[in-house]
């Protein structure tokens, strides 16, 4: 292991160029992944890259940000990496996997939407090209276009599968009575891009009217709305929100539980004494439970809102349904408007049908990661520990807090303000929400704040707290405790992410962007998020007031050194003035006179008389020679 550091790492008085610097932490991360993947622990890129970090930063393994790695200090940072990769049933190693897990797996509807369509057009696109590319010669490669386009609706409408019969038969009926096979001779010689585009619309046309056969197949008696849900969604609508829900439910009764044994066990009148080790795990699991909730907080927010935009759609479907009903019972044509918003109406939910199975998906990969804990403090262990003590919730605690109110006037040199606020709601709560000052004095122990008492505004950051004296207290000295918070987050690396301190250390980012760890800049040595930079520009109007524009104003330096030099020059010149003896006792006269005025007179008048134009027409001239030349007067009268 030490040869491969031998090239990058020659001693530690020598600073490490950028590349060397680089090939360090990229060999650092994959020798850790190879060791754990030999020692039967999968580990990512990401994991280690972060877990690196981690180590680096923690106070007690004494390394020195500022100065390069040298190869004994490499062979420290993987050991200590090692060892706390491999290590078992620490909740403190779960609770990073689960916001690796997390961030690596979620993301906005919006991206994700556009992610899942992406994959379909790329899934659909060789069947779109075997289409547009065609050549076909006889009558039977024809019929076997005419069934790709019918394999390419199904496909992409995902109403059915192209395998079975009757949903073929029934889409070809449907595809034949808007698209007759007669007019692929237009659609095969047509632009590329408008064959794409006409199979787009009659994927639309084509599962409008298919949904709508679909609810009339029972005739008179009315379909249930939800029968015509995509399959993706009807498994996915009853179960995500309600399995969220249960999930959540579990893991704040867990989390209500610990903070009651924390707040018995890290008063001042308890004597931790062996219960030291109980205590640190207990803040582990406590960390784990409470990053456990947010992340399923947020899935569930999702869930709750995707199932509102759900019986929305579902709303528009049946009105949509009974306006094409209203149409058809007049007319043998059905509306393309409306069944290409029907079509429309029911891609959408197909959308929020693959969303939901996404939250689901993420709901069940977080499980895993909060085992650890549960078996560390057994259901048994944990009444043991609680005795008689009252379990809280966060709502108890908020209730009991919020009639004892900070007053701003008792401290006029910072800014307080209250939910009453106009857009409090949107604004961004320091450490997520919990209070920073209970986790400075009370050994790291998370309470959530209550923004009822009042949040403090200090450095455009807003801070919540459990207390009315917490609240003052930290408001006293504000950087001191900030300060105090990210040190205690570089015991514990979990709460960098779990309180949302990835802007107060530079070599920690999001998990997200964490893999991207060994491209980046590095800093003697040590991984190290490059600053956030971006261009910017302000344009301001040259004279904004028109009064106050200064006419002898020069911006040019030459222009008004030309000025001063004049000025200067006029100094030392003097007025002279001299008579001489022709303008002696002479005076000035002025006369007066008078332009001519215009005047015409008339001396002639014009006039003009007509005469006859003279023509003459000679023939005979050409024939034999000696010929009879006769001569014609062809002059007209001037009254012709």
């Amino acid at each position: 292991m030490a040869t491969a550091y031998q090239q990058s790492t020659v001693g530690p008085a020598v600073e490490m160029s950028q590349a060397g610097a680089e090939t360090l932490l990229k060999t650092v991360i994959g020798h850790i992944v190879h060791e754990c993947r030999v020692r039967g622990h999968a580990v990512s890129e990401t994991l280690a890259a972060f877990m690196v970090s981690a180590v680096v930063l923690d106070p007690r393994n004494g390394f020195n940000v500022d100065r390069t790695l040298t190869k004994d200090d490499v062979q420290k940072l993987e050991e200590l990496c090692l060892d706390k990769l491999t290590e078992k049933c620490s909740p403190s190693l779960d609770t990073i996997k689960m916001q690796v897990c997390f961030d690596m797996n979620y993301t906005t509807k919006c991206e994700f939407l556009e992610d899942i369509h992406q994959s379909e057009e790329s899934k659909l696109s060789p069947l779109c090209r075997e289409i547009t590319d065609n050549r076909v010669k006889s009558r039977k490669e024809l019929d076997g276009l005419y069934q790709k386009i019918t394999t390419y609706i199904l496909q992409r409408s995902a109403m059915g599968s192209p395998t079975d019969t009757s949903t073929m038969e029934e889409a070809t009926a449907v595809l034949q009575s808007v698209f007759p096979q007669a007019e692929l001779g237009n659609f095969r010689v047509a632009l590329k891009r408008d064959q794409e585009q006409q199979l787009k619309e009659l994927t639309m046309i084509v599962t409008g009217i298919r949904l709508f056969n679909k609810a009339n197949k029972r005739g008179e008696e009315e379909v249930d709305i939800h029968e015509l849900m995509p399959a993706v969604l009807q498994e996915a609508l009853p179960v995500t929100s309600k399995s969220i829900a249960n999930e959540l439910c579990v893991t704040q009764t867990l989390v209500f539980k610990y903070t009651v044994v924390l707040e018995k066990l890290t008063s001042s009148d308890v004597q931790l004494g062996h219960s030291d080790m109980p205590v640190i795990l207990l803040k582990q699991a406590l960390y784990n439970a409470r990053q456990h909730e947010v992340f399923l907080k947020m899935l569930l927010a999702d869930a709750n809102s995707c199932a509102k935009h759900v019986e929305t759609l579902l709303s528009d479907v049946s009105s949509q349904m009974k306006m094409l009903k209203e149409t058809v019972q007049s007319k043998t044509a059905v509306p393309a408007a409306t069944v290409f918003m029907l079509s429309k109406l029911w891609f959408e939910l197909r959308d929020e049908g693959e969303f939901l199975n996404m939250l689901n998906k993420i709901m069940l990969r977080l499980q895993p990661f909060s085992a650890s804990q549960a078996r560390i403090f057994s259901e048994a262990y944990l009444e043991s520990l609680l005795e008689d003590s009252e379990v809280k919730t966060d709502e108890q605690r908020m209730l009991e807090s919020s009639d004892n109110c900070v007053d701003p006037a008792s401290l006029k040199t910072q800014e307080w303000l209250f939910p009453e606020t106009v857009n409090f709601e949107e604004m961004p709560l320091q450490y997520n929400g919990f209070c920073g000052y209970t986790l400075v004095t009370r050994d790291g122990l998370l309470l959530p704040g209550n923004p009822y008492i009042g949040a403090l505004k200090h450095k455009e950051k807003l801070y919540v707290f459990t207390s009315k004296e917490a609240a003052m207290k930290f408001a006293l000295s504000p950087d001191s405790f900030v300060a105090e918070v990210a040190e205690k987050a570089k015991y514990s690396p979990e709460l960098i992410q779990l309180l949302k301190l990835h802007q107060q250390f530079s070599c920690i980012s999001p998990y997200s962007d964490v893999s991207r760890l060994s491209q980046t800049q590095p800093r003697k040595g040590l991984p190290v998020k490059p600053g956030i930079k971006c261009e910017c520009g302000t344009q301001t109007e040259i004279h904004p007031v028109e009064k106050n524009i200064v006419k002898s104003y020069e911006w040019n330096e030459w222009e008004l050194r030309r000025k001063a030099l004049k000025l200067a020059n006029l100094q030392t010149r003097v007025t002279v003035s001299v008579q001489t003896d022709l303008s002696h006792m002479r005076r000035e006269n002025v006369t007066q006179t008078w332009l001519p005025k215009n005047a015409a007179c008339q001396s002639k008048r014009d006039g003009a008389s007509q005469v006859p134009k003279p023509q003459t027409f000679v023939a005979g001239l050409r024939g034999q020679r000696g010929a009879h030349v006769v001569k014609a007067n062809l002059t007209r009268s001037v009254d012709d």
